[in-house]
């Protein structure tokens, strides 16, 4: 097919996705709502929690770590292999290491931060506009964000098969973690402070080495955790056989090792929180 039929056609596939997961969730809350609050409430709350990766992404880091632990080495790989979408097949214990750390501090905002975002700003439209109520709004503005996520996952590759159907995809998942990304990024510099991590190289390394990814988010929350870890992400990475060169974010740092997955496990969990308690904050003033 024709370049710009493939985009056509994955722009469709966008739309059509994004639309009814949007009606589903919220026509199915809204209808729950009408018979029982409690109900939908309780409904909403649990779409809201599956949205969330924060759990998965800390128990698969975790497995990682545990495997470098215990020196089997196939059995790390595998397990990164859950978290990365690089070629794991030929990695050391400091390349798996690094896999890792870059994809939970990636991941820290796909997972958690933006459709964190994406719900509580759809709570604060359903506020405004008194309907549907906050809690619905928040699980359908997450639920959208993730149907977006997800086709990024599954199309947005940058290779021959999808280019182009992956495009819109793609596009559109950078566009709605743009915001999200900045924030996390600052969020991950305050927690550094809180943990006793390095938040003033923290802050350096944000500002110095975030536009640096060939994506237009993922350097934000890498940069920031770079520094707060002291360690140095980004460099050669094989995907799906062709050796990519990829920016180096903290250069001159240490390299990171298994010790570091734990200590980028507990940053992320704190970032998240004070990301949560940030928003409930503005969420009072704006509603006060």
């Amino acid at each position: 097919m024709h370049p710009v039929g493939q985009k056509f056609s994955g722009a469709a596939v966008f739309v059509i996705v994004t639309s009814v997961t949007v009606l589903v969730t919220w026509g199915s809350l809204t209808a729950l709502d009408s018979v029982q609050t409690t109900v939908s409430t309780i409904a909403a709350l649990l779409v809201l929690y599956l949205s969330v990766a924060g759990g998965d992404l800390v128990r698969h880091s975790k497995n990682v770590y545990q495997a470098l632990q215990s020196n089997d080495i196939n059995r790390a790989r595998n397990a990164v292999a859950l978290l990365v979408g690089r070629d794991t097949d030929r990695m050391d214990r400091t390349t798996i290491s690094r896999a890792c750390v870059e994809s939970v501090s990636e991941n820290l905002v796909d997972g958690i931060t933006a459709p964190l975002f994406w719900a509580i700003l759809f709570a604060l439209g359903a506020a405004v506009f008194s309907s549907p109520p906050p809690i619905i709004g928040a699980a359908t503005g997450a639920m959208m964000y993730k149907a977006i996520n997800t086709m990024d996952s599954i199309f947005g590759y940058k290779n021959k098969r999808y280019i182009d159907f992956g495009y819109v995809p793609a596009v559109a998942d950078d566009l709605f973690n743009f915001l999200p990304a900045r924030i996390t990024g600052c969020c991950i510099i305050s927690a550094a402070y809180l943990l006793g991590y390095d938040s003033k190289q923290a802050g350096r390394i944000f500002f110095q080495d975030r536009l640096k990814s060939s994506s237009p988010n993922s350097g934000h929350p890498e940069s920031a955790v770079a520094g707060a870890l002291g360690v140095q992400l980004g460099g050669p990475a094989s995907y799906f056989g062709e050796l990519i060169e990829n920016p180096i974010i903290g250069h001159g740092l240490r390299l990171p090792n298994a010790a570091d997955i734990l200590k980028c496990n507990r940053l992320v969990i704190s970032s998240a929180f004070i990301f949560l308690l940030s928003s409930c904050v503005i969420i009072i003033l704006v509603l006060k």
